[in-house]
C-alpha cells in the first residue's frame, strides 16, 4: 500500500496482528522490501510481531528525487571522492530516520521495535539518537557508526556501491547473482534460482534505478559520526554482524556495540552482507530472544 509519510509517498507492507508490538525493518543501500527473504518475515510475523517492511525513497515503489538537481553519475561520484570534495545530496539519513517515524504517525503507531541492515542499520542509529521516545528496542545489523568515507581506500570501496543502470532483466540478475558471490552469506548460502526470482522482483517493480541509489549513497556517504552519540544511549540495542562480512568487515559492528552501553552483540561465523534464506531463521531467534529479554 502507498502511505504518506514525511511529506512523501512511501510503499509499505503490513502483515501480522495488528494488536502485536510492531517491528519495522529497514533495507540497505538499493534494495527494496522484496529483497528480504520471505522466511525472515514469516519467522517474526510467527514470533507475534506486527512486521512492517517498506522501500526506502528514491527505490522500489516509494517515491522518486529525479528533480533534486544533484549529479548521480556512478564515475562523478568517484572521481569527487578521491579529490576530496564535499558532497551534495538530495536528502539526508536523518530525512530517512524520519520517513520511519512517518510510517509509524500514518499506522498509528505509538512505538516499534527497529530492525535496520547496513544502510539501514545507520538510519536505525538515527532513529535511536533522535527519536528514542518512540523506539522499544534497536537492532543494528551489518552496519557501521563511522562516515563511510573515513573507512580509507575511497578508490576500491566506492566501485563496489555506486550503481549504473541494468540494460535488461538478464542483467539484473547476472548482477545480483554477482553481488551475492562477492559478499554474501557463505555459511548460509542461497540458491541462484532465489537470487534470480529475487532480482526479477526487484526489476519488475521499476528498478533498481542508478539515479535513486547513487542519491541513497551520497546521503550515507555525507552522514555524520555516530560514535560520540552512541555512547550516551540508554535505548536496549542488539547489534548483528557477520563474521565474514566482506563488505562492512566485522570489526566495524564490534565499534558499534562497544559504543552502545546497552547492547547485547552477537558475531556471526558464515554471514556475509547478505540476509538469505538459510540465515533467517537464526536472526529471527536472536532478534525474538532479544526483545523477550528486554522488554
Amino acid at each position: 500500500m502507498q502511505l504518506q509519510a514525511n511529506g512523501i509517498t512511501l510503499e509499505v507492507e503490513d502483515r501480522g496482528e495488528v494488536q502485536n508490538p510492531a517491528l519495522i525493518l529497514i533495507r540497505g543501500l538499493g534494495t527494496q522490501l522484496v529483497h528480504w527473504p520471505d522466511n525472515l518475515i514469516s519467522g517474526f510475523v510467527a514470533a507475534s510481531f506486527r512486521t512492517i517492511v517498506f522501500d526506502n525513497r528514491d527505490v522500489g515503489l516509494s517515491q522518486r528525487f529525479d528533480d533534486a538537481g544533484v549529479p548521480s553519475d556512478a564515475e562523478a561520484i568517484i572521481a569527487a571522492a578521491i579529490r576530496g570534495d564535499q558532497f551534495r545530496s538530495a536528502y539526508a539519513l536523518t530525512d530517512m530516520a524520519n520517513d520511519v517515524i512517518g510510517i509509524m504517525d500514518a499506522l498509528n503507531i505509538e512505538r516499534a521495535h527497529i530492525f535496520g541492515i547496513s544502510m539501514g542499520g545507520a538510519i536505525a542509529q538515527l532513529l535511536a539518537l533522535n527519536h528514542a521516545d518512540r523506539l522499544l528496542t534497536d537492532t543494528i545489523i551489518m552496519s557501521t557508526c563511522r562516515p563511510l568515507v573515513e573507512r580509507g581506500a575511497v578508490a576500491e570501496l566506492l566501485p563496489k556501491l555506486v550503481a549504473r543502470d541494468d540494460a535488461s532483466l538478464t542483467a539484473a540478475q547476472d548482477a545480483l547473482v554477482a553481488e551475492y558471490g562477492l559478499w554474501g552469506s557463505p555459511g548460509f548460502p542461497a540458491e541462484e534460482s532465489y537470487i534470480r526470482t529475487q532480482a526479477a522482483s526487484a526489476y519488475l517493480r521499476g528498478g533498481p534505478k542508478a539515479a535513486g541509489i547513487n542519491r541513497q549513497l551520497l546521503a550515507t556517504m555525507d552522514a555524520p559520526d555516530r560514535r560520540p552519540a552512541l555512547k550516551a544511549l540508554t535505548l536496549p540495542c542488539c547489534v548483528i554482524h557477520g563474521l565474514d562480512d566482506t563488505l562492512l568487515p566485522h570489526a566495524l559492528g564490534a565499534e558499534i556495540a562497544a559504543h552502545i552501553p546497552t547492547n547485547t552483540y552477537h558475531p556471526i561465523k558464515g554471514m556475509g552482507h547478505i540476509i538469505t534464506p538459510l540465515l533467517a531463521p537464526e536472526i529471527v531467534r536472536i532478534v525474538s530472544e532479544f526483545v523477550r529479554k528486554t522488554v
